[in-house]
């Protein structure tokens, strides 16, 4: 059994892991909802575009339970405290995703034009809400927070919903949204053929675009931040305990981790890189390559944010002592222990699951394929 020190690193990681799993898998399903009305002109060419995610969109749902369940498990206070604080936004999220379900099952089920084109915008609000959110959020960790804490550990938000939509996290925002649209982008510029595939290659190579000038932006932003740092002494396996320590806000905190690991900054170049090869790669309809480069410039745009704030999972702007660590704001040792193990056993028997179900669903999805399943076709 690893030591508690050790567990919360391993935690820290796999949660990690679980976000860019999300970003890459549903990531890629809200991408494509994103980029629905505008690379497709016509009910045929929408229905084709849809159909490119149409089996295998909810199974991605797979990536979002099990990130919220695995903060819930592993880092209790983070769920209460952020579920609570980003109440509206949370449920902002949860309505836009309502329209997926519904809209994918019923959008083509009637023959009138009207209908079809609602549920084709309720589509796209679906897949482009919940990026514009997640990206929202993470702008305002690396702000800070407004909640703090009681003797008997009861959080309280002091902030509000417009509070949280400040410049730096719209920024972030943008960021997000259009990361996660190069990434639908890349896919579906993969499984689409004609003049779909053009407009979504134009479409995809904007969105790397404007990620990259968005990310470099927010990267000089963040420097004129003030960041978080432990000013006392902690200890890595004590129990949870997240008011026992000092924390100062400084400028420039949250690049002290690059300073002391130069490697990190393989990050930052990752997603930077991995964003503008995809956009080169689809242009040349080297799009399996060009899809693999944008997941790669997820994992760095998201590695780029936790790298800058560990070991700060969700710092306080109100009462700085109380913001939430990687060493503090976790679940006993015998519970990281038990969800280590059963980790091991079953993720790799999804990653075998969902690696065969797209190999079995790989190839073009053409108007053609559409006319001849016409009932059977979303």
């Amino acid at each position: 059994m690893f030591d508690y020190s050790t567990l919360k690193i391993i935690w820290w990681l796999l949660v990690g892991v679980l976000l860019v799993g999300f970003a890459i898998m549903d990531g890629h399903d809200m991408g494509v909802g994103t980029l629905l009305p505008f690379v497709g002109r016509n009910d045929l060419e929408r229905r084709v575009v849809i159909n490119t995610v149409g089996p295998h969109w909810d199974g991605n749902q797979v990536w979002f339970i099990t990130g919220g369940g695995a903060i819930f498990a592993a880092w209790p206070l983070v769920y209460a405290t952020a579920f609570s604080g980003f109440y509206w936004a949370m449920l902002v999220v949860l309505w836009a995703l309502f329209f997926r379900p519904v809209g994918f099952d019923y959008r083509s089920k009637i023959h009138n034009a009207t209908w079809r084109s609602t549920w084709d915008w309720g589509l796209f609000i679906g897949g482009s809400v919940p990026p514009l959110i997640f990206g929202v959020a993470f702008g305002n960790l690396l702000q800070g927070v407004p909640f703090q804490f009681d003797l008997y550990m009861v959080s309280t938000y002091t902030g509000s919903f417009w509070q949280l939509l400040n410049p730096f996290a719209l920024l972030a925002g943008v960021v997000s949204s259009a990361m996660i649209t190069l990434q639908g982008g890349a896919y579906l510029a993969h499984r689409t053929e004609g003049i779909i595939q053009e407009r979504t290659i134009r479409a995809a190579t904007g969105a790397a675009l404007l990620m990259v000038l968005a990310f470099v932006g927010a990267g000089f932003w963040l420097q004129g931040i003030d960041g978080y740092r432990i000013a006392s002494v902690i200890s890595t396996n004590a129990l949870p305990d997240p008011i026992a320590k000092t924390v100062v806000r400084e400028a420039g905190a949250w690049m002290v981790n690059y300073g002391k690991q130069p490697l990190l900054w393989l990050l930052p170049a990752l997603g930077i890189g991995g964003a503008l090869l995809s956009a080169l790669l689809l242009r040349l309809r080297w799009t399996l390559s060009g899809f693999v480069a944008s997941s790669l410039a997820v994992l760095g745009v998201i590695g780029t944010a936790g790298a800058s704030m560990f070991p700060f999972v969700m710092p306080s702007s109100s009462m700085p002592a109380a913001s939430l660590t990687v060493w503090d704001s976790v679940s006993s040792h015998l519970t990281l222990g038990i969800m280590f193990w059963a980790t091991m056993l079953f993720m790799p028997l999804i990653i075998l699951y969902t690696s065969w179900a797209y190999s079995v669903m790989r190839g073009k999805v053409t108007a053609a394929y559409i006319r001849e399943n016409d009932h059977a076709a979303y």
